[in-house]
């Protein structure tokens, strides 16, 4: 904690003030293009063997014309409608092993894991942006004239897609969805449970995207905000349009949607976490209004936190009747 805030003051933050005026429409905007997408898919059976399920690879158009991968998991065990769950991954890397999710389908859970564009998976980004791409997605679309055209609005948008075509699934019951998701994958998910009223639980593992200016005044070089370093080191070196930097990248700040959550949220912190400092994760967690449970480990940073993944797993227990 010697690089961050204490403890009685992170339960106090609320974060910077970068929210654009416009934020709303903005996203209803968004919301509007997702609908027009409906939720038509493809489905291709994977390759993989089991006994408690049935693995596809399922892909959708996402705003924007992008082709978007995800893993569907389906429980073979047929028992009526059933729980389904949204998984997100994190940073450059993808939607994991089929074996993962096997866990939650033997509880009769219908699994999407969705690939995010143009990182690790198989998701394309055909995105064409005014401004850098030789590093990182967060500021991919920066300097467009368009905000519509930040790579993240689209990412948060496919997460919306995914849900509804998870929600219209002749087995699955649309009052029982639940998203997942660590770093980049809690980020989305609580973006996802922002953007879709339907989540009814959503579990965040220290969350990435959330509170760009506070994360800039830390030491972000060796951060998963390296690139906001990167982007005035080479496109604004003496600041000039600071101000209006973190007003554009309030568009896709996570802090701005927590408000419009209806889900119960899990969330984990840990509180020697350089890569997500938790100053930013509380700046979007103090602004949830519904009902919510921080669990806080004081020893631990970015890694593998013991005992959460069972507690998450009761967690999403309550879905299944």
């Amino acid at each position: 904690m010697k690089f961050d805030m204490k403890l009685a003051d992170l339960w106090a933050y609320k974060g910077t003030n970068s929210k654009p005026a416009d934020f709303d429409a903005f996203w209803e905007k968004g919301l509007r293009d997702v609908e027009e997408r409906g939720k038509d898919y493809e489905l291709v059976p994977a390759a993989f063997p089991s006994q408690v399920a049935d693995c596809y690879h399922l892909y959708f158009t996402g705003v924007g014309g992008a082709r978007v991968h995800c893993q569907l998991v389906k429980p073979k065990r047929k028992q009526g409608k059933g729980p389904g769950l949204l998984f997100f991954h994190g940073y450059h890397c993808d939607s994991g092993d089929w074996v993962g999710k096997l866990a939650y389908a033997a509880e009769g859970f219908t699994i999407l894991a969705m690939d995010c564009r143009g990182q690790g998976g198989l998701s394309e980004d055909n995105l064409q942006v005014k401004g850098p791409t030789l590093k990182g997605h967060i500021i991919r679309g920066i300097d467009d004239p368009d905000p519509e055209r930040f790579y993240y609005r689209n990412v948060f948008l496919d997460t919306v897609q995914a849900a509804r075509i998870l929600c219209a699934m002749e087995e699955v019951d649309a009052e029982r969805i639940g998203v997942y998701g660590a770093s980049q994958g809690g980020a989305l998910a609580i973006a996802c449970a922002a953007l879709e009223p339907r989540i009814k639980r959503a579990a965040a593992v220290y969350p990435f995207l959330s509170d760009y200016k506070r994360v800039w005044e830390l030491d972000i070089r060796n951060s998963a905000y390296e690139e906001i370093h990167y982007y005035f080191r080479f496109f604004d070196p003496t600041h000039e349009r600071e101000a209006a930097f973190f007003n554009r990248l309030g568009y896709i700040d996570i802090q701005h949607l927590a408000d419009r959550i209806q889900a119960d949220v899990l969330w984990a912190t840990a509180l020697e976490d350089a890569i997500c400092p938790p100053s930013t994760q509380f700046a979007a967690y103090n602004k949830i209004q519904s009902s919510k449970e921080m669990v806080i480990f004081p020893e631990y940073g970015h890694e593998h936190l013991p005992t959460f993944a069972d507690r998450v797993y009761a967690f999403f227990g309550s879905l299944v009747k």
